[in-house]
């Protein structure tokens, strides 16, 4: 017996599709969804495909019409940045969600699912689902350019500092890797006597000047040269420079200070060494253990120079030794060092070893030294210094010889030195064959004084065994491993020398 299917009754509340006949709910267009859909696109005029420019030095996205945005992968902002490219062709349909699927990181492709709702056929409401791809396109934005062109500059920083040594640059090279203030600039160029910073903006170039007024003394200048004027729009394009001159006195110098300025720091003696030189100039007197912080100010209103350079230094050994205990200083004497010991010491050149020439002087090292160690001095005996304050003082108040520091076997501690420090990427005019000797010495003195290295980030060196000691064989100072940073790179991530966010297919 055959059974005839009854049309659905209209108390079902379903009627006929006027297209297919299929039983659907009321709606204002009397089609089924199907139907609708294949009459009506509303997602026409929305393109399936866009282009996103990305600049992949800098790793930042184009948002029209010259503005470059840091976005990450997936985020919030470049759902944004995406949204903003389709907006001028969804102005007539509402947008109910968006979201990102998953692409490869690598493919240059970014695909976003879209739900929006129109108004169709006599007042129907609509909802769609779609994806847009947008694909990644390289293009170098305005300030990588300047970057790459390697002449484009706005502003230079011109660090000067009128010495022999290069103590104080590296010591400034570290600083300025801990604080990232190399980030910002086009080019950075090693020249005789200093180091050029060169900017792209004036306001990079004056936040490092205001550093380096923070950290050593110095003074600076400044100048600007008019490059082109517009006469219509009434702007000014200057080129500014930046001149910083560091004291020229570094660590280990000795010096001669003005009477004034020796009494003004508590009537310390006016031939002291600097042990070390920071925001100011640290000073000790090797006859009272008195010390002194020169700040920048102070030394341009009553400035001194070094009365020798490194390379004057001759090595004595230590013939005799005698710790000075519970010392008096006279009234409105300064602080005195609690890191050292005065003691009396005669000493001989390794040089005249088959003479009995000796020489008698005091010396801030007897924490250091014993009979038979070898220390660096300079021979005042025997020097021809043209000083202005040193020629007015009295002779019997001029040390034969002062000791600045122990010495030991440079080639040992090279060996054991567990440790290294980055460096800043710059441009050398000409390498000079002192560099490596005056590296060297900077490494010892970050070994030898704790309070100088606090500035600095030390890595482990991961192609030396590291051993946990605080001195070696012959009692030479060490770097604790608990002061060490793990030297982190690209390579244990990526496996090379690292892959850039997006690369060509």
């Amino acid at each position: 017996m055959e059974y005839m299917q009854e049309p659905p009754s209209s108390s079902h509340g379903n009627i006929l599709c006027c297209t297919c006949g299929a039983p659907i709910p009321p709606n204002p267009a009397n089609m089924c969804v199907s139907c609708l859909r294949t009459r009506v696109d509303i997602s026409e005029g929305i393109p399936k495909q866009v282009s996103l420019h990305f600049c992949r030095q800098c790793e930042r996205y184009l948002q029209p019409p010259g503005t470059w945005v840091q976005c990450a992968l997936e985020s919030r902002e470049l759902l944004a940045l995406c949204l903003k490219k389709l907006k001028a062709s969804m102005t007539k349909v509402r947008l109910i969600d968006a979201g990102f699927l998953w692409t490869e990181p690598h493919s240059k492709r970014i695909k976003m699912k879209l739900t929006i709702q129109k108004e169709v056929l006599n007042g129907a409401i609509l909802q769609q689902v779609f994806v847009v791809e947008f694909v990644i396109q390289a293009q170098m934005c305005d300030d990588c350019h300047r970057v790459e062109a390697k002449d484009f500059w706005k502003a230079v920083v011109q660090v000067r500092q009128k010495t022999v040594h290069k103590k104080t640059f590296y010591y400034l090279e570290q600083l300025i890797l801990k604080h990232k203030l190399h980030q910002n600039t086009v080019r950075i160029k090693e020249i005789h006597e200093g180091i050029d910073f060169y900017y792209g903006s004036k306001q990079h170039a004056q936040k490092m000047v205001d550093f380096l007024q923070c950290t050593v003394p110095c003074r600076s200048k400044a100048s600007q040269r008019l490059i082109s004027h517009d006469v219509h729009s009434n702007t000014y394009n200057y080129k500014s420079t930046f001149s910083v001159e560091i004291v020229p006195v570094c660590k280990d110098n000795v010096v001669c200070l003005s009477p004034r300025l020796a009494q003004s720091l508590g009537n310390m003696g006016q031939v002291c060494v600097c042990v070390r030189v920071t925001s100011s100039i640290h000073l000790i007197d090797p006859n009272t253990l008195q010390v002194a912080e020169v700040d920048g100010n102070t030394f341009w209103r009553h400035p001194f120079n070094s009365l020798c350079s490194p390379r004057q230094l001759e090595e004595f050994i230590i013939m005799d030794i005698d710790i000075i205990r519970g010392q008096r200083l006279g009234a409105g004497a300064g602080l005195t060092s609690n890191k050292h010991t005065l003691a009396e010491v005669w000493v001989q050149k390794t040089s005249e070893m088959d003479s009995s020439h000796q020489y008698h002087c005091r010396t801030f090292l007897g924490h250091l030294l014993n009979i038979g160690d070898l220390v660096m001095g300079f021979d005042f005996a025997n020097a021809n210094i043209n000083d202005e304050s040193l020629n007015k003082m009295n002779p019997h108040h001029v040390p034969d010889v002062v000791l600045i520091k122990k010495s030991y076997d440079r080639m040992r501690r090279a060996r054991n030195r567990v440790w290294k420090l980055r460096e800043l990427e710059r441009e050398r005019d000409a390498a000079d064959t002192d560099d490596e000797r005056q590296y060297n010495e900077f490494l010892e003195d970050l070994e030898e004084d704790e309070l100088l290295r606090k500035n600095v980030n030390i890595f482990r060196d991961a192609s030396k065994i590291p051993v946990e000691s605080d001195t070696d064989d012959e009692g030479a100072p060490r770097i604790s491993l608990a002061e060490m940073l793990e030297d982190l790179s690209l390579n244990d991530a990526t496996g090379g020398e690292g892959a850039d966010m997006m690369t060509d297919s």
